[in-house]
């Protein structure tokens, strides 16, 4: 479970070990996946492109199965109590961006599965396995599921891009105790 750790102005109640490291995992695919998923459809057809698209599709099932878990762990294991010295708007914006994320990385996971079945490719997850397609190909689910799968990437990206300045705020400039919480 958790406890209690030293900060530089309140001790703070920590999140457990396997919520930081299902955490770190996650951010770790992430930060590897958003910019091959950009640079992937850059690039020209080709060795380059192909494994990039092995590497991202491979991440984003490593994802799902990764969030469905902290999901799990989250539900059963609960969270600490909110630092006690965020104020009541940091608390409300601090719950949407964690609830958005967890939500948008299972939904884009999803989607990216179900859209490159579409599409009729094949799912290698770092060539240990081929994943089950979901649906049939069909072209043109394909093309709305990646235009949606873009969108979202973005949302995400920026989402994520957030999560790190606030939580680099908290931990350099504020100094209250909100980024150890997460610190291993």
């Amino acid at each position: 479970m958790s406890h209690t750790a030293e900060s530089s102005t309140v001790p703070t109640e920590q999140y457990s070990g396997m919520s930081k490291l299902l955490h770190w995992l996650v951010a770790i695919c992430v930060l590897i996946m958003i910019p091959a998923g950009f640079t992937m459809n850059l690039v020209g057809p080709g060795d380059l492109q192909n494994g990039l698209y092995t590497v991202h599709r491979s991440l984003g099932v490593l994802v799902l199965i990764l969030m469905i878990v902290r999901l799990l762990n989250r539900l059963i294991a609960g969270a600490p109590p909110p630092e006690p010295t965020l104020t009541v708007m940091q608390r409300v914006v601090s719950h949407i961006v964690h609830m958005a994320l967890y939500v948008l990385l299972i939904a884009q996971s999803l989607i990216g599965w179900v859209g490159t079945s579409a599409f009729g490719a094949a799912i290698s997850f770092f060539g240990l396995f081929t994943v089950p397609d979901l649906v049939d190909k069909d072209q043109p689910l394909s093309g709305f599921l990646f235009a949606a799968h873009f969108w979202i990437g973005l949302a995400i990206t920026a989402l994520v891009l957030m999560h790190i300045g606030a939580a680099l705020y908290h931990g350099i400039i504020r100094r209250d105790g909100v980024l150890q919480r997460m610190l291993p």
